[in-house]
């Protein structure tokens, strides 16, 4: 019995040019886009994500080739545009990495295995984020002044963006020392949206509501946790509780509209119970 084939990096890329291929290629593969295949992209990181959160090892090898295989799509869109193409992409992040590591690279060659001088982490990360700021001012325009906010996606989570947009100011000194006004900040803008509430002004409720999830988002980044990872965590502990509701419903032959607000208050409180404190 002949082994299983283990296929190398460079048969993906043969196998992404066939499925490419004008007059043999997948019909469905030459309808793509960089534009079509973005969510796709997204959905392949939140599997990857999904599967580190859950330990599930055994399938992560395949959720990170899905994942590789999109670098993979737009490196062949690119190639077919006479843009760049894979060898363009490693090149890339092979000098950025090279650049923001000098402390591993002094000389910038990755081959040179000369010692480079011991730093601590908080030094590695001041120097990551002085680097990314030169060459953010390299790219920038000469006419354009040069922000710390520069080049965050726009297209970021909102939580993600809000946490990173928070990073950066803090990187440049604008941030508090401690966490108490992070909190008290918080209480301000809980208020306040009562307050917009209680006006009935739907524009100044959603205004007032994103403010305090911003401070939520401060108050995560003081303390070191990260927010999207916290809220994942809630949201799955809730799942788990509300599936627990509604088999406890189930069992009685209740349906969950059917319900009383004590009805449900006692089903939840089993479900604690049962599942572990919180919310």
């Amino acid at each position: 019995m002949r082994a299983a084939k283990h296929y190398q990096l460079s048969d993906l890329l043969y196998l992404m040019a066939r499925l490419r291929d004008p007059e043999n290629g997948c019909p469905w593969d030459l309808q793509q886009d960089f534009a079509s295949i973005v969510a796709h992209t997204l959905e392949e990181a939140y599997e990857v994500a999904d599967a580190i959160e859950r330990e599930d090892f055994a399938h992560l090898p395949s959720e990170l080739g899905d994942l590789l295989f999109q670098v993979v799509y737009y490196s062949q869109l690119g190639h077919e545009q006479q843009l760049f193409d894979f060898t363009t992409v490693v090149n890339s992040i092979t000098e950025k990495l090279l650049r923001r590591h000098p402390h591993v690279f002094p000389s910038g060659n990755l081959y040179d295995s000369t010692p480079a001088e011991a730093v601590a982490t908080t030094q590695v990360k001041e120097r990551w984020e002085e680097i990314k700021q030169q060459e953010r001012a390299e790219q920038a325009q000469p006419e354009q002044a040069l922000s710390a906010l520069d080049d965050i996606p726009l297209s970021l989570p909102a939580l993600s963006r809000a946490l990173k947009t928070q990073q950066r100011a803090a990187n440049v000194g604008f941030d508090w020392s401690s966490l108490a006004p992070v909190l008290a900040k918080v209480d301000e803008e809980l208020q306040e949206l009562r307050d917009a509430i209680a006006s009935g002004e739907q524009a100044a409720i959603g205004d007032e509501l994103g403010d305090l999830l911003f401070a939520t988002v401060n108050v995560a980044r003081h303390v070191q946790a990260n927010p999207e990872t916290a809220l994942r965590a809630a949201t799955n502990k809730f799942a788990q509780r509300f599936q627990h509701v509604e088999q406890q419903a189930q069992a009685q032959g209740m349906a969950l509209g059917d319900c009383t607000e004590q009805q449900l208050d006692a089903f939840w409180n089993l479900a604690k119970q049962a599942l572990g404190q919180g919310l």
